[in-house]
């Protein structure tokens, strides 16, 4: 179902998940981390339909097709280029990220292990290359299991309804989400980890969560609009949202880490909640008009995948502009994500925004261009042979 709210909503969530990968200022990307990946999963909820639940291939092919191939697709692309990106300089064994850690070039066994764990587990990825990758396993995941959940629930309360007659079947979406917050609870105050899962489990189950939200968001959605229908009550709401949002960001810090800690646990539902809602109303706003910036915001949401994809490799160009600038070692080009020298001093985070947002969309605008030329050619000749 076409919705552009939805897709500005998301083309705003994924410029902000390059911002802040892109070290800008530290009370910006906290504030961001509130809630930029959750909105992701309530999005992917909100489409979810009960008809899957008698139609599971089909939502099964959905999701392999929109999630596990193009991870398996890319994942395997970067992987046959890492060591080529030490070769030439991308990659090297001085820089990588914040704390330190760097990459090494791989052996062909370690290349092979990491190809039966990309296409087994959703793993194995580079994780220079390809940070942002473990989404794409979440969303997976969360998605699937929702709707493995839900028929459960489902059907043991059908069962139920039938022998004492008053439950009420409607409850199983906020069921699975109390489960999952149950569960996410239990994991980490305890630091358990689902040893099958990459990672532990949390932003999976995590997801599953937000997904749930997105779903149960949907039920509501036009009674929302009719909450929000004043201009002043759609102000001061979104306002407060986000207020509560930088609040939490400053004193109760909070993202989808999956090293989160029970406390972290407890601070990130109600600010990714609101986060999405205080995007979800400036999407409304945005969607009312005609002009370029709405259809830029769309087709950045309708593209996220090749953001998602695209957006680390591209701000290497403007690592090289940075190290020119300030005279830096050739090899600070292998910093994950971003050059961290002067990073919260100068506004190299800005170009690299731009970078990160704008070369996948060119990239991918240039593919549809030609794809639509040749396609228009095949036909022009089809018809002439005909």
């Amino acid at each position: 179902m076409r919705n552009t709210t939805i897709s500005i909503a998301k083309g705003i969530a994924i410029i902000l998940m390059v911002i802040a990968h892109a070290e800008a200022p530290g009370w910006l990307c906290q504030f961001i981390f509130e809630f930029h990946m959750p909105l992701f999963f309530i999005t992917a909820g909100f489409f979810f339909s009960k008809k899957y639940l008698t139609d599971e291939a089909t939502f099964v092919k959905k999701r392999i097709k929109g999630l596990y191939w193009p991870f398996v697709k890319w994942a395997v692309f970067f992987l046959i280029l890492h060591n080529w990106m030490f070769d030439i300089g991308i990659l090297n064994e001085v820089y990588g990220n914040e704390t330190g850690g760097v990459l090494h070039p791989w052996s062909a066994h370690q290349m092979q292990q990491n190809l039966w764990t990309i296409f087994t587990a959703m793993g194995g990825y580079d994780a220079f290359l390809c940070g942002a990758f473990w989404f794409f396993r979440g969303l997976f995941v969360a998605s699937i299991l929702y709707l493995i959940i839900y028929k459960v629930i489902d059907l043991g309360l059908s069962n139920l309804s039938r022998r004492v007659g008053w439950v009420n079947t409607n409850a199983t979406p906020y069921l699975i989400c109390l489960i999952m917050l149950l569960l996410c609870g239990w994991k980490t105050w305890e630091g358990l980890r689902v040893i099958s899962l990459v990672q532990g489990g949390y932003r999976d189950m995590m997801g599953c969560f937000f997904f749930g939200l997105g779903f149960i968001f949907r039920q509501y959605v036009d009674g929302y609009h009719r909450l929000m229908s004043k201009y002043y009550t759609a102000v001061w709401t979104t306002l407060l949202f986000a207020v509560v949002v930088f609040l939490f960001s400053k004193y109760l810090t909070a993202n989808m880490n999956w090293r989160s800690t029970f406390k972290q646990f407890l601070s990130l539902p109600i600010p990714a909640t609101l986060g999405f809602l205080m995007t979800y109303n400036i999407s409304c706003w945005i969607d009312k008009g005609q002009n370029w910036f709405k259809r830029f915001l769309v087709y950045t949401g309708d593209h996220t995948l090749y953001i998602f994809i695209f957006h680390i490799i591209s701000y290497k160009t403007v690592s090289l502009l940075k190290i020119w600038y300030y005279g830096l070692d050739i090899r600070q080009i292998g910093c994950h994500m971003v050059i961290h020298d002067h990073s919260q001093e100068d506004y190299f985070w800005v170009l690299y925004t731009i970078a990160g947002v704008g070369l996948p969309l060119l990239g991918i605008w240039i593919y549809e261009k030609v794809k639509e030329k040749i396609r228009a050619s095949r036909a022009s000749s089809a018809s002439l042979a005909q």
